[in-house]
């Protein structure tokens, strides 16, 4: 284990995300030193998988952008990416983190020339479309990756592959001798900001997820319609290729149910709502989307957004909740269900359905401290001695903006701490 950095002075933000940029941006410009710990390669987390946000329909690039450049200007944060916590002890002013990073392969030399990624035919599952595609087993992750720096998969590691990577390179960037570290960073706060995961659709069993090809996920269709994504933005069905015009999208998929998740993800409806008008844009009048909804949650500024969408020719709403999904011979997706406006049944084929899936605390996958206070679905409260909190979607599900907010109110809690152990120390 290396020698142990930082200080009691310095703030610790667990996971790169919007939130995770913003809180320790927000503390470094208050004049905190910060460490950020991603365990990905790239900072950015879900929201650099976005095609567009709502209500407004910008890129990602609209945020990332300009806190990266902020990042990139800032000497009092360190990143430290490929790094996961796996253990934190202590208490408020005086925590010690254990970290373990793992070996990327390549150095703070590489340019991000690409020329590794040319020299290896060896391919992967890209997690960065959800495993849509495939991508080399040398790659930079995305196109707003930061830092720009290739990444060498373990599993090419030891092969022929690899050692035509290392000859590629010419800015002697490729490291096959990597091997993983153990850090120790002395903090005096620490802002948990490791966001959110999708709820497993495939435990929604009555809705076919894995079983039938054209059900796919929010984030899996919001990968098809960016063309940076798998299909360069065509909306393609996955069992055959066909170009889906006619869409379902059932919100409520896994939230709000005793057996799944019984809180509501808030930004499932809005998500929705946003994609109905990728399908517009893709198909025009022809273009025809359903939605199956409980009810619409889109609150605040929103609710004009959703006005919008009513008003789509294109667009049409069902009040029910789909009880199950079979699958036509020609690849369809049937809904079943009964509109509750109506009270009739209905078998309705579409091309593609699209499950809009709840959130869940992506701490639910991590070692959390013991004395780490979280609420009955895994969000983060926070510590009894307030020595450590929860930001964005760490600590309730949250859409973007609400994200930044939340990772706003996180960094002055955290810089509190440290200025209140600066003075029990005088």
């Amino acid at each position: 284990m290396t020698a142990s950095i930082a200080t009691s002075q310095t703030i610790l933000v667990v996971g790169g995300g919007i939130s995770g940029m913003t809180a320790a941006l927000e503390a470094a410009e208050c004049g905190r030193d910060v460490v950020l710990v991603e365990r990905s390669a790239t900072l950015g987390g879900r929201t650099a998988l976005l095609y567009r946000y709502f209500p407004k329909m910008c890129h990602p690039t609209c945020g990332l952008e300009i806190n990266l450049r902020r990042l990139k200007g800032n000497r009092r944060v360190r990143v430290m990416t490929m790094a996961e916590v796996v253990g934190i002890q202590g208490s408020r002013g005086a925590y010690t983190a254990r970290l373990k990073i793992r070996p990327r392969y390549v150095n703070e030399h590489c340019t991000a020339c690409g020329d590794c990624a040319s020299a290896v035919s060896a391919e992967i599952p890209n997690p960065y479309n959800y495993g849509l595609d495939k991508i080399k087993a040398a790659h930079l992750p995305h196109a707003m990756a930061y830092p720009q720096r290739y990444v060498i998969d373990p599993s090419l590691i030891g092969t022929p592959e690899a050692d035509k990577a290392q000859a590629a390179c010419k800015a002697g960037a490729i490291d096959l001798a990597m091997q993983e570290e153990m850090v120790e960073l002395a903090v005096g706060a620490v802002v948990w900001a490791t966001g959110w995961k999708p709820y497993d659709a495939e435990k929604i069993q009555p809705y076919g997820y894995g079983r039938f090809p054209n059900v796919i996920t929010s984030l899996e269709f919001e990968r098809l319609a960016d063309p940076a994504g798998p299909t360069g933005g065509k909306l393609l069905r996955p069992s055959d290729g066909k170009e889906a015009t006619n869409i379902a999208f059932i919100q409520c998929a896994g939230s709000r149910d005793e057996n799944h998740l019984r809180h509501c993800s808030r930004i499932c409806c809005m998500a929705s709502l946003k994609q109905t008008q990728y399908v517009r844009e893709a198909h025009g009048e022809a273009a025809r989307s359903t939605v199956y909804y409980i009810d619409i949650r889109a609150i605040d500024r929103f609710e004009d957004f959703y006005q919008m969408v009513q008003r789509d020719t294109t667009v049409s709403f069902v009040k029910s909740k789909v009880a199950r999904i079979a699958q036509a011979d020609n690849g369809d997706p049937v809904l079943h269900g009964v509109d509750t406006e109506g009270y009739h049944r209905y078998a309705t084929p579409h091309d593609l359905v699209v499950l809009a899936v709840g959130m869940e605390p992506e701490a639910s996958g991590i070692r959390l401290p013991d004395d780490l206070i979280t609420d009955s679905s895994g969000f983060i409260e926070g510590s009894a001695d307030g020595g450590m909190c929860g930001a964005g979607s760490a600590s309730s599900p949250l859409d973007v903006n609400r994200s930044v907010q939340s990772a706003t109110g996180a960094a002055l809690r955290a810089i509190k701490v440290i200025h209140q152990t600066a003075r029990e120390e005088a």
